[in-house]
């Protein structure tokens, strides 16, 4: 009996169906009909005959691109390469050349006690004769070739006194003393201001305070 409702009820469901389908297929808000499209017009003959013209200039160069595309290929993959190469050193590079140019620690270093009263002699010599600013820059070219000898690394053809009186790898009295004659030699070379029994002995007193006071020192250490 239940099965025999049930089948009798389907015919219904699908009358409903259909009911509504026409309904809503004869409501004149909705539009079922195709919509006709306009033709497009063809392009002028001018267009046609320029990208006819533009196809036949390019060609080749496409040709080229499709012949050399193996080798371009590898180029542009060294080319990027190269590029973040470039852009890793913009990043940590300059931070690796500061650390690797930052001054070495100056070692403690004076001339020889003998050939520091040598030219300590020599130039004493000049001085006593009146030739302050030929004694002077003996002391100052001594002391280039002393240092040279003993940091060749930090005496180069180019070196000016200036740059050696500010070399934070010498040491402070090394560069003191320096400093001191290198100041009165260029006041007497360039602005040709002949110097005085004061200058020399300026000059004299920081050669002797660098290269002989920690030799005293040192000799009073092993005499005690």
């Amino acid at each position: 009996m239940t099965t025999g409702k049930g089948n009798d009820a389907l015919p219904a469901q699908g009358e409903d169906f259909a009911s509504a389908w026409q309904n809503m297929r004869a409501d004149d808000a909705i539009q079922y009909a195709e919509v006709a499209m306009p033709e497009r017009a063809p392009p002028p003959d001018w267009w046609v005959r320029f990208m006819a013209w533009l196809a036949e200039l390019l060609s080749p160069v496409g040709a080229f691109f499709v012949t050399i595309w193996p080798v371009l290929s590898w180029v542009l993959g060294v080319g990027g390469i190269a590029l973040l190469a470039y852009l890793i050193f913009r990043t940590f590079g300059p931070d690796l050349l500061a650390k690797r140019n930052r001054p070495e620690k100056s070692e403690e270093w004076t001339p020889d006690q003998q050939e520091a009263l040598a030219l300590l002699e020599e130039a004493d010599r000049l001085a006593a004769a009146g030739q302050y600013d030929e004694a002077t820059h003996l002391l100052l070219k001594r002391s280039v070739g002393q240092i040279a000898q003993a940091r060749p690394d930090l005496v180069e053809p180019s070196s000016t006194a200036r740059e050696l009186s500010a070399e934070p790898r010498l040491p402070e009295g090394a560069r003191a003393a320096f400093a001191v004659i290198a100041g009165r030699v260029e006041r007497s070379l360039f602005a040709l201001t002949a110097l005085s029994a004061t200058d020399w002995q300026a000059a004299r007193d920081a050669y002797a305070d660098f290269a002989l006071a920690q030799n005293a020192l040192g000799n009073k250490a092993v005499t005690a």
